[in-house]
């Protein structure tokens, strides 16, 4: 949705706060992903923090799921409040999972940790593709389709244990359905079996926004292969900590965790619940 000259501002006694300094794209909730285009060579910056922008002028932003209900983005000299929707999330609870996933046995830790490192370093990577962000800000396609088995920022109660909150979509299709590529992008990560979500691909999207497939039965690329839309990149499968067949894509912008549900079009096949 469109945001008009940022049309969430901050006012006070009836007048804004901040000037409105340009139009933005995009979420402005938690989870959500925001872009706009400033003068060239100008910089922009969102609660102090330098954002890359593209020669033509063009930037992203996104907020996490606990993102605070306001942030200032800063274009040249003109600052701007945006308040940031909150959210309602979820509590699911998840019987039956293993638990040694749930708690880890010792000799595991050094393994998670290794693992942790690996996918940290996929998604810190500077891609800097201006092709490849004008293809994802241009829409992006559901990997799989199916049914919706959990939505992003619910929390899991793993066998009555609480867990992290789940940052990504799940849908729930049969092991060996095809993943398609969402939008283009580079593979910066491409392991069969990692612990905690088995078959995972990283897809660096440019600039810092990358997606994650998780829990994947096979893994059909490999680093460094670009991948343009539609490309098959894996097959579904219950990989890792999962306690049946679907696919877990999750979307990052630097250490933000975003909703991919806000960035395509509506399931074209009806959801059935948000039970796994």
């Amino acid at each position: 949705m469109k945001a008009c000259l940022f049309a969430a501002l901050m006012a006070v006694g009836g007048h804004s706060a901040f000037a409105a300094c340009l139009d933005v794209q995009g979420n402005l909730q938690q989870g959500g992903l925001i872009w706009g285009q400033a003068a060239p060579g100008t910089p922009v910056l969102l609660d102090g923090a330098a954002l890359d922008v593209l020669d033509d002028g063009t930037f992203i932003a996104g907020f996490s799921r606990d993102a605070d209900p306001s942030a200032v983005l800063q274009v040249g000299d003109c600052r701007q409040e945006l308040a940031i929707a909150p959210r309602e999330y979820n509590i699911q609870r998840v019987e039956g999972v293993p638990q040694r996933t749930v708690t880890p046995p010792p000799e595991q830790l050094a393994r998670i940790a290794r693992e942790r490192e690996l996918v940290n370093a996929a998604k810190a990577r500077q891609l800097r593709r201006p092709d490849l962000l004008a293809g994802v800000l241009a829409g992006f396609r559901w990997p799989v389709e199916g049914r919706i088995s959990g939505v992003y920022g619910s929390q899991r109660v793993y066998n009555g244990q609480p867990g992290s909150p789940h940052y990504g979509v799940d849908v729930a299709v049969p092991t060996g359905t095809i993943v398609r590529a969402p939008a283009a992008g580079v593979v910066t990560l491409a392991e069969p079996d990692l612990f905690y979500s088995g078959g995972t691909i990283i897809l660096d999207h440019g600039y810092r926004l990358s997606s994650s497939f998780l829990h994947l039965s096979k893994v059909r690329v490999a680093v460094g292969d670009a991948i343009a839309p539609g490309d098959i990149i894996g097959e579904v499968g219950a990989t890792g900590r999962a306690t049946g067949p679907h696919l877990d894509w999750r979307m990052s912008w630097r250490s933000a965790r975003i909703d991919p549900q806000l960035l395509v079009p509506p399931m074209r096949l009806p959801e059935a619940g948000n039970t796994p």
